[in-house]
């Protein structure tokens, strides 16, 4: 069970099969699990570290105000600890906003990233949302966030359940504090203006329900060559709401960018 502590805190991470790095950087208030079906896909034929990020899962959770910067320090520290010179970034919503910011000031380590949601300058509202964690069970308010995340009805079907309880069940493990200030992190750091300066393979994935849609489209329209994708009837979480899908894009985008070993995924 790896866990990095360049920065001070434990971050754990979990580390699957062999081959170039993948790293899967998940959502807020989600945990590494969000990428269960891309581990599943991609580990064969690359070497997919899905990350913990701080106040999530078996990471610390610090309730000290932080940055996004601290955030991404976490990853980057993991790739250190694990001797990794380039990657593949993924992530979603702040953790789309990590993997961007690695991918601005550090092109050198990263291959390409997928920015899952794509906003540069993450929620306009974090302040409305930390205050909604105020008086209120956190599974319950942890849920009412995830329903909005995902398409309408995905929430209610028996998988969508399933799935969506998953992030709550051990919510008494969560820190509403430190959660807030994740919230508090991501929308007060924007990047807007520096992403002419992308020099990396770009892939924006937005659902079709997304509450990022505009603002993924927005960034992909200023980062040189960007692809944009948006995925049918799903949401901000679409990595979970139609995986099949959600990695037919990938691939498709790593293919073009020649990212794929060779003879793997040929039935992609």
């Amino acid at each position: 069970m790896p866990f990095s502590t360049r920065n001070g805190l434990k971050i754990h991470y979990e580390v699957h099969g062999q081959g170039p790095a993948l790293i899967f950087v998940h959502a807020n208030p989600f945990d590494r699990r969000l990428w269960m079906y891309q581990v599943a896909r991609f580990s064969p034929f690359y070497r997919v570290i899905s990350v913990d990020l701080r106040g999530y899962g078996l990471s610390d959770k610090p309730e000290t105000a932080f940055t996004l910067r601290d955030m991404t320090d976490d990853v980057l520290g993991i790739c250190k600890d694990e001797g990794i010179e380039k990657a593949i970034f993924c992530g979603c919503s702040v953790g789309s906003g990590i993997s961007m910011l690695i991918g601005l000031e550090h092109p050198q380590l990263a291959q390409a990233v997928v920015l899952v949601g794509g906003s540069s300058s993450g929620p306009r509202d974090a302040e409305a949302i930390v205050a909604g964690f105020q008086n209120r069970d956190l599974g319950e308010y942890l849920m009412s966030l995830m329903r909005g995340y995902v398409a309408p009805g995905f929430a209610d079907t028996k998988l969508g359940s399933w799935l969506l309880n998953l992030f709550v069940e051990n919510s008494r493990n969560l820190s509403a504090k430190c959660i807030g200030q994740i919230f508090r992190a991501r929308g007060s750091y924007d990047m807007t203006e520096r992403l002419a300066g992308m020099k990396v393979p770009t892939l924006i994935i937005n659902g079709e329900y997304d509450v990022s849609l505009e603002a993924g489209k927005y960034s992909a329209s200023l980062i040189p060559g960007a692809e944009h994708f948006v995925l049918k009837n799903t949401g901000h979480a679409c990595c979970i709401e139609d995986p099949t899908g959600f990695d037919s894009a990938m691939i498709a985008f790593l293919k073009r960018n020649n990212l794929v070993p060779a003879g793997a995924l040929k039935h992609g």
